[in-house]
């Protein structure tokens, strides 16, 4: 059975990562849109979203996570 799966295996024309990054690396790389703007938008976008959540986070006004213990009283208990 190993031969087989072997033989099958190799007709495959399936090429490793490695295989494929050495081949991607010995050709010619002409810059393109990503190569030429990629960082910029990325760190643009960050900011962005961080600038965002932070505007969420202070001024509309919701209360995050406040806790009642403190500011709540017991009522009293009734027998009746």
């Amino acid at each position: 059975m190993f031969p087989l799966s072997r033989n099958v295996l190799s007709s495959l024309k399936i090429r490793s990562i490695q295989q494929i990054r050495a081949r991607q690396s010995h050709a010619k790389h002409s810059p393109d849109f990503h190569d030429k703007y990629g960082n910029t938008l990325l760190t643009r976008g960050t900011i962005f979203c961080v600038v965002a959540w932070v505007f969420t986070i202070t001024q509309i006004g919701i209360e995050w996570n406040q806790s009642p213990v403190g500011r709540v009283t017991p009522k009293e208990w009734n027998d009746e």
